[in-house]
């Protein structure tokens, strides 16, 4: 059981005293060692061969006249015959030119031109026009943010907490202060990929350019190539890389990419090594290498992976067994965090069959959204591996699509049968949401309107759950959904929120914290209800105070990263209702309203 945020709080963040990431085997603070202990030293890098310089002498134009023609006929003519003895002597070819040494610095400048070099001051994938901009993380400093970064026990309990984060993490951001630009763009990678987040991570290290790659920043970018199941993205890397890291799987990375580029034997010899100097546990992390070495051009190479005696799942292991579609035991995910599960959900070597129960978890968590789970769930009509239940599911999930309103309802109803408050049933919400969103809003469906409006708002459709506004009765959790989630701000009595908790104290809490957060109840009256409610909206510590002066600045980057630390657990239970009104407090004051409102309304449906 993870520690819980209440304990989180009273540490407090500025105090940098968070307790650091405990995944096994990946998962963890700092990237470990690939490959175990007994492998050699990397060879020394070859020596770049030396550029030589070919020229052509271009025919002298004529006198006064602008020469358009090329320095030598498009066709060249056909050879003469051999000279013959009395005839015309053969031409003496001219001595060839020494070559003009070129310096690193000039062949720097042709293999990547100043204009298209990319600074560190300000390093992301999405455009300084994207919701973030430049200022997510505002005047904060660079070194305490990385702290925060790196205790964060990711992943968060909070599907949209961590959509938001992600968002945050991927814009095109300034560098804070006090902090090299590509070492804070690797501890973003490295957080994105504790959160399930591999193909955002790997974005992120490939736009910095490898001119400005840190060893940090070579450490991280394995760990994303690995997570993506992208060996490809490691063959640019490699030889600065081994200059600066002593990372032993560079080694075998080098091996690989010689092979894809078609120097068999030279990856081969690489491999050969690697094998004699493994020891018996590293047998199958070569052997994964030399998979992918036999893949390249002219490979005769072919290696049968054995999974026999191996119980325990590295970054190693599983990226390069997905680069090679290999299948991964079962059995050895549940010894590693559930972000490798979302790793493999989003992977597209393996099947759609193959991926669809880690596809819900990842749905569930937000790595996946509502149209891509959808998309994966329809593929299995095709796939000839799906097993009948799977077959079933995408055919229920058509008619959901497709048919009447009652059929609909029916099929909906199937799906929602796991509690929504369990990982599968939310995700069954998410996968749902536009199904429900087709649904009429009569009274005759007065009765599953709390299901449609959870699953609506999954997916951030709240504009299709408003329209329920005037079918829920007041008190009910489909009216609270639609209170915090009105994007319009209708202000709500007191007495509805205290009906509402006595029905049920737990999302009563919830309520008053969220729609006190947003400015939605009478101002002399939220201390009243806080008291009545037994919500300590008043308490202070370093984390609110940290969290209320970014909301203030601006600062939604923050915000959102602050907002994980206080949602640290694995079930909703575990977040008090005052770290929730802070988090929709700070993300309105910041303009996130939009996430305020849905992090709001999944607190209600998930607790």
């Amino acid at each position: 059981m993870k520690t819980s945020p209440t304990d989180r709080l009273r540490v407090g963040i500025a105090a940098a005293a968070l307790i650091a990431v405990a995944v096994p085997a990946i998962g963890q603070d700092v990237p470990e060692s690939l490959l175990p202990p007994g492998f050699g030293d990397a060879p020394a890098p070859a020596p770049t061969p030396t550029p030589r310089a070919s020229g052509r002498p271009a025919a002298p134009a004529a006198p006064g006249t602008p020469n358009f023609a090329p320095a030598a006929p498009i066709v060249q003519p056909l050879p003469g015959v051999p000279a013959v003895p009395g005839g015309e002597p053969s031409p003496v070819p001219s001595a060839t030119a020494t070559p003009t040494p070129i310096s690193p610095e000039a062949l720097r400048q042709y293999e990547l031109p100043d204009y298209a070099r990319r600074s560190t001051a300000s390093i992301g994938i999405a455009g300084q026009g994207g919701a973030f901009g430049g200022n997510a993380f505002g005047d904060s400093d660079g070194p305490w943010l990385q702290r925060v970064m790196r205790a964060l026990d990711a992943p968060v309990v909070s599907r949209w907490v961590s959509i938001g984060l992600r968002r945050a993490l991927v814009s095109d951001i300034a560098t804070p202060s006090g902090v090299d630009g590509a070492d804070f763009a690797a501890e973003r990678a490295w957080l994105l990929v504790r959160m399930g987040e591999a193909a955002p991570a790997r974005a992120l290290v490939q736009s910095v350019d490898i001119d400005n790659y840190t060893p940090k920043l070579f450490q991280i970018a394995m760990q994303a190539m690995l997570a993506t199941g992208d060996p490809g993205g490691l063959c640019p890397l490699t030889q600065p890389a081994m200059r600066v890291s002593n990372e032993r799987g560079w080694r075998l990375a080098n091996a690989i990419c010689l092979g894809l580029s078609g120097e068999a034997a030279q990856a081969g010899r690489i491999v050969d090594q690697a094998r004699r100097a493994a020891p018996g546990g590293g047998a199958i992390d070569v052997a994964l290498a030399e998979k992918l070495v036999g893949k390249g051009a002219q490979g005769r190479r072919a290696a049968t992976i054995e999974w026999d005696g191996i119980d325990r799942l590295t970054a190693w292991r599983y990226g390069m067994a997905a680069a090679s579609a290999t299948p991964v035991p079962a059995g050895l995910f549940g010894g590693v965090g559930p972000q490798v599960r979302y790793w493999h959900a989003t992977a597209p070597q393996y099947a759609p069959n193959v991926r669809l129960a880690d596809a819900d978890l990842a749905a569930a968590q937000g790595v996946l959204s509502s149209e891509a789970l959808v998309d994966l769930y329809a593929q299995l009509t095709t796939d000839e591996d799906a097993t009948s239940t799977q077959t079933a599911l995408a055919s229920d999930l058509r008619t959901a699509f497709t048919g009447s309103d009652a059929d609909r309802l029916a099929m909906l109803r199937q799906f929602w049968e796991p509690a929504i408050t369990t990982p599968l049933g939310y995700a069954r919400r998410v996968l749902t949401a536009r199904a429900a969103a087709m649904i009429a809003p009569v009274a005759d469906h007065a009765g599953d309107a709390d299901q449609l409006i959870a699953s609506m708002l999954t997916a951030g459709l709240d504009l299709p759950a408003l329209r329920w506004r005037g079918v829920v009765p007041v008190g009910s959790d489909g009216w609270a959904m639609l209170t915090v989630a009105d994007p319009m701000g209708r202000s709500v009595t007191a007495g509805a929120v205290s009906d509402y908790a006595g029905q049920n104290a737990r999302k009563g809490q919830l309520l008053f914290a969220a729609l006190a957060g947003l400015g939605r109840l009478p101002r002399d009256q939220v201390q009243g209800m806080a008291r009545e409610l037994n919500v300590a909206v008043g308490a202070r510590n370093a984390w609110t105070d940290a969290i209320d002066r970014a909301g203030v600045n601006g600062e939604g980057g923050t915000v959102l990263l602050l907002a994980a630390t206080g949602m640290q657990t694995s079930d909703w239970r575990g977040v008090p209702a005052e770290a929730l009104f802070h988090i929709v407090a700070a993300l309105r004051a910041a303009g996130r309203e939009g996430e305020a409102r849905m992090i709001a309304a999944e607190a209600i449906a998930r607790s």
